[in-house]
């Protein structure tokens, strides 16, 4: 059985059994088409009235949003980014299922935000008795959030590659450098060498309701770059265990595929709401058909994960307890079926607190604890330099302790 370090992520705090989904594989890639010429519309005989509806509504383009400058420790790094203006945000008790734009004016907001990304990695294992290595070609998407080149996408997407390769809306390529990864809230960070990009406005994910408006755009099967699938919010948090990870993210019913991944989940504004990972599709194991079911990471979790990755390289304010954990599915031997440590991080509350290799971990704060998922939802809400109290089983005794959390560098 494999070791996990113990590296919490912030999840539900639902008492429901959470779905257990894969992340979308990445397929071959093949060439991009190249973005859809625009199509001229006729010309209306109104052309001062034309005129004056352009004027005005550039006037309040200029002032519907405003800029949040993120600026970074010492580095001197400093990313810009366009969020929604909520001043003119649809209020919170009013349904926007219907959208404040159409889905036209949507795409053409939003699509020059998303790319195509294209990645290459090493692979062991090839061919004969001898194996060795080859290199493995996939595709996912991305979202530009600064005009400077720094682009959001899943850790799936870019984890182990040797090479990325980044293609705009308008078929520009470019060589990507992988800025961050972090496994747990599957996100990455890429960077091409471009300016005056265009980064999509972010929204408020704390926001959106069941039956809003849902636009993805994306790169599905990793040759048809700029397409749009539209829908609602299905559900606004759900709890899901996407590759062994209890992750919250938005449900919706937006026609997601392999190569979507990385890629957008916008809402009636055309506002930038999720980063899409995952979705589930085909037979349930009682055999019935699983249909419109897609998955997204909430971007005020994306982005606070993306801030990190940008100033740092990886996430260093998440809480933990400073351990490895092995999960025991059945009683195997003298050991019961639960999570145990296997081994303390030096310098970690765990160590301070007196914790040991082979203790079995059976309650947190109160709540008992069986699994590795049961430990993350526990500790969602906790910052380092608080106190969780565990109780463990050692060789039989039960065993009280009260660790102080710290933070750490993700080991991805």
């Amino acid at each position: 059985m494999s070791e996990y370090q113990e590296n919490e992520k912030d999840l539900l705090s639902e008492d429901t059994e959470p779905l257990k989904i894969s992340v979308m594989n990445k397929p071959a890639a093949a060439a991009a088409p190249s973005p859809a010429a625009p199509v001229r519309k006729k010309r209306n005989n109104s052309a001062m009235t034309i005129l004056i509806c352009c004027i005005l509504s550039l006037l309040c383009g200029f002032s519907g949003g405003f800029l949040a400058t993120k600026l970074f420790g010492s580095s001197g790094t400093s990313v810009v980014y366009t969020t929604a203006d909520p001043g003119t945000s649809t209020p919170s008790n009013m349904s926007t299922s219907s959208g404040v734009m159409s889905l036209q004016q949507i795409a053409a907001k939003a699509s020059p935000s998303v790319v195509e990304i294209l990645v290459e990695s090493e692979q062991e294992g090839g061919w004969g008795p001898f194996g060795g290595s080859y290199t493995a070609q996939g595709a996912g998407s991305g979202v530009i959030i600064s005009a400077d080149g720094y682009i959001i996408t899943n850790h799936h997407v870019v984890e182990n590659a040797t090479k990325i390769t980044v293609t705009l809306f308008d078929g520009k390529e470019y060589e990507a450098e992988l800025i961050g990864s972090d496994k747990k809230a599957d996100i990455g960070i890429v960077k091409i060498n471009a300016e005056n990009l265009v980064p999509a406005t972010i929204g408020d994910s704390s926001k959106i309701q069941v039956g809003d408006t849902a636009v993805v755009i994306g790169n599905p099967l990793g040759t048809l770059g700029g397409t749009v699938t539209n829908g609602i919010i299905s559900a606004a948090s759900r709890e899901v265990v996407i590759s062994n990870e209890s992750m919250e993210v938005i449900q919706t019913n937006a026609a997601i595929n392999s190569g979507n991944s990385g890629g957008g989940l916008f809402d009636g504004n055309g506002n930038l709401i999720g980063i899409v990972n995952a979705k589930d599709s085909g037979l349930t194991s009682s055999g019935s058909t699983i249909e419109g079911l897609g998955f997204a990471i909430p971007v005020n979790t994306a982005m606070e994960v993306a801030d990190q990755l940008i100033q740092y390289g990886s996430v260093t304010n998440r809480a933990t307890i400073g351990v490895y954990l092995q999960e025991v599915g059945q009683k195997t031997g003298r050991y019961e079926a639960g999570l145990y440590i296997t081994d303390i991080i030096a310098g970690s509350g765990a160590e301070a607190a007196g914790l040991q290799s082979y203790d079995r971990i059976i309650e947190a704060d109160g709540n008992p604890i069986s699994s590795y998922t049961d430990l993350s939802k526990v500790l969602r809400d906790k910052k380092a330099g608080d106190i969780l109290d565990l109780k463990v089983d050692r060789e039989g005794e039960t065993k009280e302790f009260k660790v102080t959390l710290t933070g750490t560098i993700s080991e991805d």
